[in-house]
Formats: C-alpha cells, structure tokens, sequence
C-alpha cells in the first residue's frame, strides 16, 4: 500500500469536484411529513455535501458536477447552492416538459425522529435530470485536464440513481486517475434506490467494478457489508457498541481484495436512541488503524449527513497536509457537529472543528 499522493494546487482550478446528485430536502421539522403543513427547505446529497462543506467551513475551491430540470424547482436548488459557494458551471440544465414526464428534480422528504420513534426519508426522485446523464455527456478531460482537480469525490448514492450512472462514474474516475487526481468514493449503501436495480446483488456489482478505481473509500458497517459484500464480526449493523479492531480486520481484507486502495475509513455509530448515538471513526492505513477520539452519548438534532461531514473534514485534514490521524479527528469533530443543526449541509466553522477535535467542551462562548 503506496502513501497517497496529493497534487499541489499550482495549475488546478479546484481543489475538489464533486459528482452527484442536488436534491431539495423538504423537512418537518419536530412534526411528521404526514401531519404537518409547513416544511423548512434545504439542499442536499451524499457527494454535494462533502464540497459544500469543503467550500464554505474550510475555504476551498470546490464545484459540483450535477444536472437540474430548468424549472422554477431547479432553479430554488441553484439559488441554495449560490448560498454554498460551490462552482457551477459544471451544472447541466436539463429543458424542463412542463409536466415532469421526461424529466425532474429530485425532491426527500425527511423526518429527523426523536427518542424511539427513527428518522424516516421518503425519496421523489425518479427520471430525475442527473439520473439520465450518459458517459460521454460531461467533458472530463476538460475538467481533469484543462482546469485541474486536486481531488475527486463521488459514491454508491450516485452509482445506484440508474442504470448509467455507475458508468459515468466510472468514466470520471478513470479521467480522473489519468491526471494524478485523488479519487474518494462514499459506498453509501441506500436500499430503496437499489431496489429497483437489483437489490445487494447489483449494488454489490457496481461497486466491486469502481473499487480499483478508488484511492480513499468512505463506508460504514452497514455500507461494507451491503455494497461491497464484507462482513464486519461481532457487529449488529448499528444496534450494538462498535469495537474498531473488528473493523480494522474487515479494513484488511477490503485492502487485500482492492490493493490499489491507500486509505479506507469509516464512522463509528452505536444507536443508543435516534437522539444519543455513541460517535466515532477509524481509517486503515498500510496496516495502522488510526482512531479518532470516541464521543459517547453525543446528543442528535439531525444525524443527515455525518458521514458527508466526517469525509469533508478527513479530506480537508489530507489536502493540508495533516496526515491520517488528523484527519480521522477532523473528520469525526466535523461529523458530530453537522448532527447539532438542522438540515443536509453542515453549518460549522473551521475554529468550531479544530477546537472540538483538540478536546473543545460545549461551555458557552462569549
């Protein structure tokens, strides 16, 4: 296992490009998609979150490749990712029917649950614009080439939208490796956009065909086990306290399979109650199991979007230069604080990560 190599930012446009799709994320707020009459608006996705956050509480240059229906909907999503900060001129518009039959903005419906009672996402996104994109649609070399990327990030959320999404994926991961550029991948496993495509099996396909392309792979236990087919000794997907050296031997044998991989790393989640989780994360690197400092019975407001937190803060801690161990506890900072506030898209500053990260306590600051 080779020490990954980061390009210098001389002679590249972004320091990130994300590919994935930007819904709208409608949210009830403490009420129940079924009962209430208002929703608070926010935009959102697995591969978009890790840029935004890159963007605006770290500062870089990140930009999103994505397509949107140009409609009045489409355009609500863009003015939201004018407040993110995120480049868009890599944004496909899609002419919009005016009915919704050829295409479509995605659209979740999200429950943050309390105590018991879980959070419950319900998805509106079928024949959406970035499901229907084709290889050969995006100009990768322009991007990867011309314009330069230090890092690419996609994931098992994009790869599952149809049935060519994992393959142009799979033509930016491959322009992308062409031009020395680092590419993550989010396994994301999400059974409802599976199911339509085959269920385990397919998604288990799809992302073993990416995995050689991958320098630095995301997961969880639920993730490596659905997506890729590993099993993780000992742990209850999310029910049980989560001991990290059963992760580490499962880490070995993803970088056995896969040797091209540099680094895999995962969060670490025991479910106390929708509202308490015990918090934490490991990165397997050349052997070495880095952990992050645990945060046991960490108070919830929202737990979307964690993982995309904690890969936003791991990215950043390796593109300055850090190293693993401190990207595992930026990452692990970050991901706990995106679950104090409300919505997809974290609202951390960076003082606010490093200072949780070096011990920071919750003592009001004046």
């Amino acid at each position: 296992m080779a020490r990954l190599t980061i390009k210098p930012m001389t002679g590249c446009r972004f320091d990130l490009v994300a590919l994935g799709e930007v819904m709208l994320r409608l949210d009830p707020g403490e009420g129940r998609v079924a009962t209430t009459r208002s929703f608070n608006v926010w935009e959102g996705g697995g591969e978009y979150n890790v840029a935004r956050s890159l963007r605006r509480c770290y500062g870089l240059d990140t930009a999103a490749v994505t397509a949107l229906a140009d409609n009045p909907v489409g355009r609500l999503i863009q003015d939201l990712l004018f407040q993110g900060g995120v480049d868009q001129s890599h944004v496909r518009w899609v002419p919009y029917d005016g009915v919704g039959r050829a295409v479509r903005n995605g659209l979740n419906f999200t429950e943050r649950g309390f105590g018991v009672r879980a959070g419950v996402t319900t998805y509106d996104r079928g024949h959406t614009a970035v499901a229907q994109l084709r290889r050969g649609d995006v100009d990768w070399e322009h991007i990867f080439g011309s314009e330069g990327a230090r890092w690419f990030h996609t994931g098992g959320i994009f790869a599952a939208l149809s049935e060519t999404s994992a393959g142009v994926a799979r033509e930016a991961m491959e322009a992308a490796r062409r031009h020395g550029t680092v590419v993550s991948y989010d396994l994301n496993y999400r059974s409802s956009l599976w199911a339509s495509l085959g269920g385990e099996e397919a998604a288990q396909a799809a992302n073993r065909s990416l995995a050689p392309l991958v320098d630095v792979m995301f997961g969880n236990e639920e993730d490596f086990t659905a997506a890729l087919g590993f099993h993780v000794e000992g742990v209850d997907a999310g029910l049980t306290e989560l001991d990290p050296s059963n992760f580490g031997r499962m880490m070995a044998e993803v970088v056995r399979e896969y040797p091209d991989l540099h680094l895999v790393a995962t969060t670490l989640r025991g479910v106390r109650s929708v509202s308490v989780n015990d918090w934490g994360a490991v990165c397997y690197e050349d052997g070495s199991l880095h952990e992050a400092t645990p945060r046991l019975g960490l108070e919830i407001l929202d737990r979307i979007g964690g993982g995309d937190s904690f890969a936003a803060g791991f990215i950043y801690a390796l593109l300055d230069g850090r190293g693993v161990q401190q990207a595992v506890e930026l990452g692990a900072a970050h991901g706990a604080l995106a679950m104090t506030t409300p919505g997809d898209v974290p609202m951390a500053t960076l003082g606010e990560v490093e200072c949780l990260a070096a011990g920071g306590s919750a003592r009001v600051i004046r």
